[in-house]
């Protein structure tokens, strides 16, 4: 680099991601190519600042600093004035304003913004995991889940699992049909992770006539038929009973009710997820 080259130095508490970002927008509003970035991130020592002070002394440059820690961003502070070296506190201005509207203190720890980026990737992954093992698509998925839900069709198992998977939990869900055998995998799994879902067969009856109804076929199919739903319950009563789970009535519960159900059995067995 030239003699006079800009050299903008990155400080943080944290990774320094959003202080770089922040450089970079305010550097490219001028006409400057000569210029070079050098991120320092995870300070947590005085003794951090002073070296990285020292190099500054010797270039053309500016910090830019996202320290939250309040007695190592005062110390910066401090330490760049007595050195006459211009700096950018990029945080302080946006926690000194959000703390004036909603009259409350910041917690002043470092790298809250990536355990919030962790949580959504989290909940994106649960979301996906969902999507994959829903309706029995894949029975591997079913030893990787927090959560098996288990039921005939029309018990709210997918809407469920949507549910609980924004809860960050990954959830899988196996319909039981009486034609078709479970997967083994469903009796390899904890039993303390499944749930089975039942309901009221009258209720059922017009939920799948409904259903039909939205398909463009009659109601006389013997999907909605009592005969068939009567069936299908009594093998679903069995099957949650070889696994050993509790089993949730869904008939008139809205998910929200019946998921606050299945996290309230949980907690109380004590299981970790």
């Amino acid at each position: 680099m030239k003699q006079d080259s800009l050299v903008i130095y990155i400080l943080s508490d944290s990774i320094g991601e959003t202080g770089e970002q922040v450089a970079k927008a305010g550097i490219s509003q001028f006409c400057l190519d000569d210029y070079e970035i050098r991120r320092f991130p995870f300070i947590t020592e005085k003794q951090q600042i002073q070296e990285i002070l020292v190099e500054a002394k010797q270039e053309r440059s500016v910090l830019v600093f996202t320290m939250v820690v309040e007695e190592l961003k005062n110390y910066l502070i401090e330490e760049a004035d007595k050195n006459q070296l211009p700096y950018i506190d990029v945080m302080s201005p946006i926690i000194t304003s959000f703390g004036n509207v909603l009259r409350n203190s910041p917690r002043r720890e470092p790298g809250l913004i990536r355990r919030l980026d962790e949580k959504y990737f989290k909940k994106v992954e649960a979301i996906e995991f969902a999507v994959k093992y829903d309706d029995g698509k894949d029975p591997r998925g079913l030893k990787k889940a927090d959560i098996v839900l288990v039921g005939i069709s029309r018990t709210s198992k997918t809407p469920l699992s949507m549910y609980l998977a924004h809860k960050n939990l990954k959830v899988a869900n196996v319909p039981l049909v009486p034609e078709v055998n479970p997967p083994k995998e469903l009796f390899e799994v904890n039993s303390k992770k499944i749930i089975g879902l039942t309901t009221n067969p009258l209720k059922l009856i017009e939920i799948r006539q409904e259903r039909l109804k939205a398909l463009g076929l009659k109601h006389e199919a013997n999907y909605a038929s009592m005969e068939r739903i009567l069936a299908e319950l009594d093998y679903s009563e069995k099957i949650m009973k070889k696994v050993n789970c509790p089993v949730i009535d869904v008939s008139c519960k809205a998910v929200e009710e019946s998921a606050s159900i299945i996290l309230e059995i949980f907690r109380e067995i004590g299981y970790k997820f």
